[in-house]
């Protein structure tokens, strides 16, 4: 899997990490126009729907 840069990637790219739907890849685009860029891959767990689990499978995969 390549890279997926969180703070440039659109919705259909991050679609392509293992556990992101369209609804959840959706939901980390807004919270990235409302609050600003990532500054942390671990802030990705601010987003509803973005869990522990779901944040250790997509880590590796994830840049800033």
């Amino acid at each position: 899997m390549t890279t997926v840069h969180l703070n440039t990637a659109t919705a259909v790219e991050l679609e392509k990490l293992p556990g992101v739907g369209p609804i959840l890849a959706q939901r980390i685009v807004q919270y990235r126009t409302e609050h600003g860029p990532f500054t942390r891959v671990d802030q990705l767990d601010q987003v509803k729907g973005v869990g522990e689990q779901l944040l250790q499978q997509v880590q590796a995969n994830l840049d800033l």
